[in-house]
């Protein structure tokens, strides 16, 4: 909704005027701006379109999640690295079910720009290793299957992963 640098601006404003409130003697006014300066800091770690579209991906609503992922106009100012390669991230689910040459670009870029969390990461490595098998990239597809399981902490995706080689072994 607002630039990454105006969150920012807004945070440091309102965290300056909480700090003249608690001059003034307004405890509770200070602690309060306080509290509201963090709900900015924040949205500029989190960006709230791409919390709502992971909202509305949860409820396996693609369209509502790709009407929120649209509202993010230039995505290369707007979004700090991380959230850069959760957007690509989220476009490469929605389009890999359509158009596989354009969700490998999603992927791509969003393995290179970086995730959080090291399941997400290992997820958009099996989706670009099953991409590469049909595209029967035999030996890229397993090193991104090595590149997942190492990710799979906690093997969520261990049964995809072990599918994914006994239908490489068939190819």
């Amino acid at each position: 909704m607002f630039n990454k640098n105006i969150k920012l601006v807004l945070a440091g404003l309102i965290i300056a005027f909480a700090v003249y409130q608690f001059t003034e003697g307004n405890i509770g006014n200070g602690i309060f701006l306080l509290l509201l300066s963090t709900i900015f800091i924040f949205l500029y770690f989190k960006n709230e379109m791409i919390l709502l579209a992971f909202l509305k991906l949860r409820k396996q609503d693609m369209d509502g999640a790709k009407k929120w992922l649209d509202k993010i106009k230039n995505p290369e100012s707007a979004l700090v690295r991380k959230q850069q390669g959760y957007y690509n991230y989220l476009n490469g689910i929605m389009v890999s079910q359509t158009n596989l040459t354009q969700a490998e670009k999603f992927f791509k870029k969003a393995v290179e720009l970086g995730l959080s969390m090291d399941q997400d990461l290992a997820l958009a490595k099996l989706q670009l290793a099953g991409i590469a098998m049909t595209k029967r990239r035999k030996m890229e597809a397993n090193n991104l299957l090595t590149e997942a399981k190492k990710l799979d902490k906690h093997g969520m995706l261990k049964d995809q992963i072990k599918m994914m080689k006994e239908q490489m072994k068939k190819i």
